[in-house]
């Protein structure tokens, strides 16, 4: 994406407190190629952990199946960490549940509609979770 290196730039800089709080850049190794890799993303803590999404079509997330070592850069530190992918449709959906809930502003982005009571539509999240999984991430 044409902005991921203005973001990734941003999260480095001394000027990283303007996306800190919901963005982090994620640097992993490839598993096939073996280069470094650093992507930035949104991200949202849940439940002691480090959640974020990304639709299946895309590949970088595929290194991280089985779990992977990665480095986070967060809120202006390295930090070493744990990722893991998160396919099964049916925990995905419950994740991405939580995640609307938590941050209920990123439902317009994810096309989730939200109910009067605040909770998320379940067949826009049954919809989303065959598009996307969901990485969980433990600071190490």
């Amino acid at each position: 994406m044409w902005f991921n290196p203005i973001m990734s730039w941003m999260i480095r800089s001394p000027l990283h407190f303007m996306v800190s709080k919901n963005m982090m850049l994620m640097t992993y190794t490839g598993r096939k190629s073996g280069k470094s890799y650093s992507t930035p993303m949104n991200y949202l803590a849940l439940n002691g952990a480090l959640y974020t999404n990304s639709y299946r079509d895309r590949v970088w997330w595929r290194n991280l199946r089985g779990g992977a070592d990665v480095i986070l850069r967060l809120r202006g530190e390295d930090i070493p960490a744990r990722a893991e992918v998160i396919e099964d449709q049916t925990a995905v959906a419950g994740y991405l549940t939580q995640y609307v809930e938590e941050a209920p502003h990123l439902a317009k982005y994810m096309e989730v509609r939200m109910e009067a009571d605040g909770t998320p539509d379940d067949e826009d999240i049954s919809r989303l979770a065959q598009e996307m999984v969901m990485v969980r991430t433990e600071l190490a």
